[in-house]
């Protein structure tokens, strides 16, 4: 199943994903896979002034390859396969930006990376990083799902998922930020299309027809319900396929170890 990171080239963990068929939609960094990054499919252009806790990993050349969510002015919550995709020192993150071919925004360096211990791929879970940045980002962040929030995971809640992605599956990556609407699936639907689904480490979003979902480029941005975060985009079979919804982290489950990295000195 192919991951549905940004940039679909280069993730030293994406690779060995692919080899399993596996769609996680963050496996690939833009820096070595600039043309794998996935749009939102299905969805429409979203104002990065309303959604302006969403922001975009770029690899050393400046190319998107992943999605991440702005959790307080210096840390971003992203994919654990778009963080390990390259070196600290060759990741940025830029926020306040619309469309990718300008220079508006600003961009930061990543000083510091933290994943879960045992995080290994996408489709075994743990799924989640948070980068520190050397700089603040002047931005609105995304509150924080948490173990009461129980509520906002209910099937058929209607969640909103934001990259700058693939618009297809076979298309190119997004210029601008798009959005779509998907609800929250429930468990046993989401364990009968992947074999791999684990309820505490993720969720699953989508329509049983598909035609709308995170795609390739789009790993590692936010699942929003309202003004807090409920997933991260991970993994999925295809983009938007019928039977197969998008596969995203849980963050209500890693909420203390988030809490924890905004916290630290």
């Amino acid at each position: 199943m192919p991951v549905k990171s940004a940039p679909r080239r280069v993730l030293r963990r994406a690779l060995a994903v692919a080899a399993t068929s596996l769609t996680a939609a963050a496996m690939l960094p833009a820096a070595t896979a600039a043309a794998a990054e996935p749009y939102v499919v299905g969805g429409s252009e979203a104002s990065v002034q309303e959604h302006s806790y969403a922001v975009y990993l770029v690899d050393d050349n400046d190319r998107q390859f992943c999605g991440g969510t702005l959790i307080s002015a210096e840390q971003v919550v992203t994919a654990a396969h778009c963080a390990d995709a390259m070196d600290v020192g060759d990741l940025g993150v830029v926020g306040g930006r619309q469309d990718t071919r300008t220079d508006e925004g600003i961009e930061a360096g990543v000083r510091d990376v933290w994943m879960p211990s045992g995080y290994d791929n996408p489709i075994d879970g743990d799924d989640i990083a948070v980068l520190t940045l050397d700089r603040a980002l002047p931005f609105r962040v995304a509150e924080v799902a948490d173990s009461s929030d129980t509520a906002l995971y209910q099937p058929g809640t209607k969640a909103t998922v934001l990259g700058w992605g693939r618009v297809e599956e076979s298309g190119s990556p997004s210029n601008t930020l798009q959005s779509a609407e998907v609800p929250v699936v429930d468990d046993r639907t989401c364990a009968d299309a992947y074999t791999a689904y684990d309820r505490q480490s993720m969720l699953c979003a989508g329509y049983p027809e598909g035609g709308v979902d995170a795609c390739q480029g789009d790993s590692g941005g936010p699942l929003m319900v309202g003004d807090r975060l409920i997933g991260v985009v991970s993994w999925g079979e295809g983009c938007a396929q019928a039977g197969k919804p998008g596969v995203y982290t849980r963050v209500s489950t890693y909420e203390p170890d988030l809490a924890a990295q905004t916290t630290a000195p």
